[in-house]
């Protein structure tokens, strides 16, 4: 168990944590949620130790190992990947290390020496080191890194096999403790199951920052919310967490509804809620936790939730769209699909640009080199491209100008009110377009892609540099939405909830199933 006693932090008058008391038990996983610039991955750094709080402490009882995911891929480049991952383990790697040079010496060991060796073999045999090489192997194979990569200098691997090998690096040796931060960043969708599935049969302590709503609830026995210069854990997943703080705010905004109509509706709230448990050796446990549960226990949250509602101007015809033998050099060839009503098609692919090339061929932006597509004369698409910069890069207006180029109602009330929609209000909606966080800037394209009210909409990873409140906003949109939807998303939970229909398209592969996701990562 790892505790936090009256832990707080404070950045001259920014006060990010006061007095936070959190005890985290063996065999739960916490995930660590709050607003950008919250505090969440301080907090975990403060928890590894490599920073301290102003006031307070973490205690780790003694002999307790933790590991934490290392975020700098240069930071093993001396080594093998093999040595890397078994480097997670500091105490082994070190009699590993030092046992390997007495080695070396062979007939020129003294005897002081050979008492030394004796004495690692034997530190060595209990902390399982024998089987260590093979242990890092097997992982390594698992992540789905090959063979002839394992003994390769890190420095000579590429990105994505080196996210691969430090995940490896933290998990291996079974760890007490294990802290990750964003864990699931530029892994393919075949790793980030094998870690989904690690951390659900993990008996140890795990606390883990995402923003992976999807993993969060796949693996989260608690949630953790960084709010109110506090930080308050609560029992479940994050969706468990997010629609019992939205239930409790309706509540108070009703503060004249009787208080045992409230207690019932909490209650067969969580009765639902309480049978989704990730880990089934707690569901008991939690089951009973949740049933005592009181509706004051839970505060709702101070964060904001843009308003997303994508709204079409007239319904689809029977003709909507039909790509046919579409083809673009070193992209895609022979793509053919037609699009009928009801659609909600998830595209996916290795090559994140694959999409967005096919997708701008099917919006004109750009010529293929053969094939042709035809869209229904009903049809009115409204499309979120991959990359917006020509919407924002040398336009030298502020946020209320920059919407009105794209709504038929240009009074400032009017423009303003969708700004606030998206979370820009007050002197905010005067800030220059060129200025803005990538965050920002999504939100903006959001707010133009639904001023446009078409029936076919087209989105083009649209979660990129957004928040869970937004990516949650943007979740729930995106399901109420009526018309017809492709889209392209590395965000799971947005694609298990709202496609029907998955198109996979690589340079020497197009797939078109009319299935779920889910369906699709089973088959």
């Amino acid at each position: 168990m790892i505790t936090t006693q009256n832990v707080s932090l404070q950045y001259g008058k920014r006060v990010l944590f006061k007095d936070v008391n959190l005890k985290f038990h063996p065999g739960e996983c916490y995930g660590i949620i709050g607003a950008n610039g919250a505090g969440k991955s301080t907090f975990l750094k403060i928890l590894s130790g490599e920073i301290s709080p102003n006031k307070g402490e973490v205690v780790i009882p003694k002999g307790k190992r933790l590991s934490v995911l290392s975020q700098n891929q240069n930071e093993f480049d001396h080594m093998t990947a093999v040595d890397a991952v078994i480097s997670g383990h500091e105490k082994l790697f070190k009699l590993k290390v030092e046992q390997d040079a007495l080695y070396e010496l062979g007939d020129q060991l003294t005897d002081k020496q050979g008492e030394r060796l004796a004495v690692i073999m034997n530190e060595y045999a209990e902390l399982d080191g024998w089987e260590a090489d093979a242990n890092a192997r097997m992982m390594l194979s698992e992540l789905g890194i090959d063979s002839v990569h394992h003994d390769i200098m890190m420095s000579d691997l590429d990105a994505k096999i080196k996210v691969k090998v430090l995940l490896a690096r933290a998990l291996f040796g079974n760890p007490d403790v294990l802290i990750m931060d964003e864990p699931t960043n530029n892994l393919d969708i075949k790793s980030v199951h094998w870690l989904e599935d690690f951390l659900l049969d993990f008996k140890n302590t795990t606390i883990i920052v995402s923003h992976n709503r999807h993993f969060l609830n796949k693996v989260c026995t608690h949630i953790c919310d960084v709010d109110f210069s506090q930080i308050s854990m609560f029992m479940g997943n994050y969706d468990f967490w997010y629609a019992t703080s939205q239930l409790i705010l309706r509540q108070q905004k009703e503060a004249n509804k009787k208080a045992e109509t409230r207690a019932e509706e909490l209650k067969d709230f969580i009765a639902r809620f309480s049978a989704n448990a990730s880990k089934s050796r707690q569901a008991t446990s939690r089951k009973k936790e949740l049933a005592n549960l009181k509706i004051e226990d839970i505060k709702p949250s101070s964060r904001k939730y843009p308003y997303i509602n994508f709204e079409m101007e007239r319904e689809v015809g029977n003709e909507i769209l039909v790509v046919e033998n579409l083809s673009l050099k070193g992209y895609f060839k022979n793509v053919s699909f037609r699009v009928n009503k009801g659609d909600k098609i998830g595209f996916l692919s290795q090559k994140s640009l694959i999409i967005s090339k096919l997708f701008d061929c099917i919006m004109g932006k750009i010529q293929p080199d053969s094939g042709e597509v035809t869209m229904g004369k009903t049809i009115t698409p409204s499309y979120l491209p991959g990359n917006y910069s020509e919407y924002f890069d040398k336009v030298d207006l502020n946020l209320v100008d920059w919407l009105k180029q794209f709504s038929t109602d240009t009074h400032e009330t009017f423009v303003r009110s969708w700004l606030g929609r998206m979370l820009f209000t007050g002197e905010e909606s005067q800030k220059e377009a060129n200025v803005l966080s990538g965050g920002e800037k999504v939100r903006c394209m959001l707010a133009k892609t639904m001023l446009n009210r078409g029936n076919l909409l087209i989105l083009d990873e649209p979660t990129n540099h957004l928040d869970l409140e937004s990516i949650t906003s943007l979740n729930e949109g995106m399901v109420k939405y009526k018309g017809v939807m492709l889209f392209a998303t590395h965000d799971e939970e947005i694609l298990s909830t709202v496609a029907n229909r998955i198109i996979e398209v690589n340079e020497d592969k197009f797939v078109d199933k009319l299935m779920t996701y889910k369906e699709y990562i089973n088959r």
